[in-house]
């Protein structure tokens, strides 16, 4: 184990790359106690290792870290998108089907939206699919109460500031008038938080339904809620830039959840 930067890699993104947790997650379980290196409890994610330490969560060995994959997974209504939730409310994490390794989440869907959840085994991934620098439009069904005016709709499209955040315009394309409802399809490229329902409310068209149908490249198609399928190692490659060594070769298949 040592501390000087030009040897092996901080502790915090090994854990990230065996698929652990996210570095910021991996930084609290070691503040929080649960990490230890070479059979000592370390105190701080200020540390270095290499491949010859010993590196233990919650007393189980790390492995070495295993190949990017990626998953689609159907987030359906009534699921937060964290690992453990203050409120003890039922959790993605909780849901996923037998089989699957330790994932964590590209991004998130608050608990009323629904579809498409990105979830990978692999920090650095996680990463890169979140930077807006990425520049994948992600698109959304979106159900909001009230008449849509087209000329309501162009606040949105020009971006807007909401409690001094600055939001990147939409493309928004009204798909039909539903009674008191409307359908539209939303692209954005950031994905704030709450960004879509805040846009809305403040042009008094509050948003009843939202489902993620596309993440970049990945669509949702006929996934059904609760139900995962991976992405094909060529296609990781093809589309991310991935090599083969650091992308899974195997193919893609539906994994139900467990009852």
């Amino acid at each position: 184990m040592t501390d000087t930067p030009e040897k092996g890699d901080r502790i915090a993104k090994v854990l990230s790359r065996a698929g652990i947790a996210s570095r910021r997650e991996a930084e609290r379980m070691i503040e929080a106690g649960r990490v230890s290196v070479n059979g000592k409890v370390i105190p701080s994610p200020a540390l270095n290792v290499t491949p010859k330490d010993k590196i233990k969560v919650d007393g189980k060995e790390v492995g070495d870290a295993e190949p990017a994959r990626l998953w689609l997974y159907h987030k359906p209504v009534g699921l937060v998108t964290t690992e453990r939730d203050e409120k003890g409310r039922d959790t993605v994490f909780d849901n996923l089907p037998d089989g699957l390794p330790r994932v964590m989440s590209v991004g998130r869907l608050d608990i009323n939206s629904e579809g498409l959840l990105l979830l990978t085994n692999d920090g650095g991934l996680k990463r890169k699919l979140e930077l807006p620098s990425t520049g994948w439009l992600r698109k959304y069904r979106v159900r909001v109460n009230g008449i849509v005016i087209e000329d309501h709709l162009t606040p949105l499209r020009k971006g807007l500031v909401i409690d001094g955040e600055k939001f990147q315009p939409m493309n928004i394309s009204v798909d039909r008038q539903q009674g008191s409802n409307a359908w539209l399809t939303v692209g954005i490229r950031e994905g704030k938080n709450r960004e879509i329902r805040r846009a809305f409310e403040t042009i008094f068209l509050p948003v009843n339904r939202l489902i993620r149908v596309s993440y970049g490249p990945f669509q949702l198609n006929d996934l059904r809620a609760d139900e995962v399928e991976e992405i094909k190692g060529r296609v990781l490659r093809d589309q991310l830039g991935l090599t083969p060594e650091t992308a899974t070769k195997k193919s893609k298949k539906i994994v139900k959840r467990r009852r």
